[in-house]
Parts: C-alpha cells; structure tokens; sequence
C-alpha cells in the first residue's frame, strides 16, 4: 500500500549515454527497533531490502551502483536527513535510502527515498506497508518508483512472469504452468504436469491466469486463481476452444472455438458463464485480441478467400477488413491493435 508521494525536479538526465555513469549508493535500511517477524529480523530484512533495490537497478545497465556490501548501513535519524558531504566525498550522483518498520499487527512499513546529492534535494518519498511474505515486493516497488524517476520510463520490477516450463525427456516431455518473480525469486508451478498446457496468459489485475489445457484429451480453456490456488475450467464446451486473451479490464477472456469445422471468436466472463458468439462468418476467424482501452478486438479471418485482418467493436459489431495484402499471414499469430 502507498502511503505517500514526493517529487521534485530532477538535475541529472540519464536518457543519454552518460546515464551509465550515474553512480547511485543504497546503503542498508535501518529499523526503528530491531524486531522479530515472520520473514526475519528488521535489521537483517533491511540489508535484505536494499540488495534487492541494488540488484534491480544495476541489471538494468543504466546506472553504476552499490549497495550496502560498499555503501555500509546509516543511522535510523539519517533516513530523511542524509549526510550529503558524506556521500558526494565518495562520488555519489544519487542516494536511495529507506527504512523497515515491525507494526503491531504483523506486518511491515517500508520506506523508500531518493536524493540528489549535488543538489540536496529530495526526489522521491514512497511508503509501502505489506505482509512479511510480500516483504520482496515492497523492495520491488521501490526499484521500480526509483527506475521511473530517473529514466521516465515504466516500472516493472515488480512484475511476475508466467510461462511453460517443460521437462522430462524428448517424446515424454511433461508441461507445467509456472510462475515467477522477474528476478527468478518465487518459482512455483501451478498445474500438476499430467496434461499438456499451452499459452498462459496473465490478467491485467494479477490475480488469475488463463491457459489452455489438453485434460480429458481435448483442447480446453482453463483460469487459475491466485488468490485461491485453484485450477477451473473456464470454458465447458465439448469443441475445440484456443487461443484466451483476457480484455483490458479483466473481466472477460477472448478465445477461438471450432464447432461443426467452422472457427469463430467468443468472449465469456472470466467468472465463468455462457460463451457469446462474436464473429458469425464462414471460415477461421481467430488470434483475437483488445485494443488497449477495451473498446476494439482485432482477428484474423479468411472469409474473404485470404487470410487478412480485421477489427470489430468489443460486442462483435461493426466488423471491417483493414488488411488488403496479397501476403499469407501465420494463423494465431496474436495480433495487436492500439486505441
């Protein structure tokens, strides 16, 4: 949870090649009290917490840091004073320091600051109070409110990545849906590897995942919950159904289903429900995916004798070719359309 926000003008422009230069310091984060949770002691958490900012931000090749194994550990009272002609003596540009707090109901404050040195300036002031077992995340988000800070770009430290892990040998192999921290940390698998999976997709929110299935020897689109843990089957449907792409705001999951040999695109709620038919035309129409905003869906169909592209309204109305090439497209080559 953020608890709060600072920003003032920045004096050092890293968008050139002169940004690999930059030399950021990340100091230990100290703690109020030394404290025992769930996920260690406060003062270990916050050599913990600022390894992980460091590593962060150094594999992004952007900046020279280092972190608390060269920059040591502050005192509790230097978090929102720091020592500026400390740290400008050993040639740092920028300095991120913070702090890691026990509250009374089991979980953690972290905060998170960044300073300009030259100027003495506070950059960034953020606050995360989290779970022990989220205590990664919160260093997570503090790379990424310092990453986008200094570069103007994106965060996406504090992302997860879904993929098929294989496994076993050639002819034998066994797929697994896995997930993942982007720095590797937190590796698990979520389906158990007696059936093929293919295509897991994340939802935008992060709390479920949409994948296909071969369980009963058929093509089937399944969600996970990651709240629940649990696997169900999204659509319950004795054709063939491929190809899922949640929507934008995560409440409904596009696919492709084959019945009696003719492919359209369906939607269906990702709470589960009755598919509804969005596409009615003879041929494959499929690799269905939404425009940014949620109003478009993009597919590709060969209704007019060629494989082309063609876009509709979210509902399946208003369906027009915008491709007029005479090249052969992949099928299911997952499309994109912008707003």
């Amino acid at each position: 949870m953020q608890l709060d926000t600072q920003d003032t003008p920045l004096s050092v422009d890293v968008t050139n090649a002169a940004a690999k230069d930059m030399v950021l310091m990340i100091p230990a984060m100290p703690t109020s009290a030394v404290t025992s949770t769930a996920a260690g002691s406060t003062d270990e958490l916050g050599r913990k917490l600022a390894q992980i900012i460091d590593d962060d931000l150094r594999n992004t090749g952007l900046f020279k840091t280092q972190g608390p194994g060269q920059a040591g550990t502050i005192a509790y009272n230097e978090v929102t004073t720091p020592n500026y002609g400390l740290w400008a003596g050993r040639s740092a540009q920028a300095l991120v320091q913070g702090y890691v707090r026990a509250n009374g109901n089991g979980q953690l404050t972290v905060g998170c600051y960044l300073y300009d040195v030259a100027l003495q300036t506070e950059l960034v002031r953020k606050g995360f109070v989290v779970s022990p077992g989220d205590w990664r995340r919160a260093a997570h988000k503090c790379a990424d409110a310092i990453y986008t800070r200094l570069t103007g770009e994106g965060p996406y430290f504090d992302s997860q990545i879904v993929y098929v892990a294989e496994q076993g040998p050639k002819g034998k192999r066994r797929k697994q849906i896995a997930i993942m921290d982007q720095d590797g940390a937190n590796h698990r698998f979520l389906t158990n590897g007696q059936n093929i999976v293919l295509t897991p997709r994340m939802s935008p929110k992060q709390n479920a995942i949409v994948y296909m299935s071969y369980e009963g020897r058929r093509p089937s689109i399944w969600i996970y919950d990651m709240a629940a843990r649990s696997n169900r089957r999204l659509v319950d449907n004795v054709s063939q159904n491929f190809a899922p792409h949640f929507s934008p705001d995560g409440r409904w999951v596009l696919f492709s289903m084959s019945v009696a040999g003719n492919t359209d695109i369906y939607r269906i709620a990702a709470s589960g429900g009755q598919p509804q038919r969005l596409t009615n035309a003879p041929g494959i129409d499929t690799g269905g995916s939404y425009s940014p905003d949620g109003g478009r869906i993009v597919f590709e169909s060969d209704r007019g004798g060629t494989q082309q592209l063609y876009v509709m309204s979210a509902d399946g109305s208003n369906q027009k070719r915008i491709s007029f090439g005479g090249a052969v497209m992949p099928r299911r080559s997952g499309v994109r359309v912008a707003t």
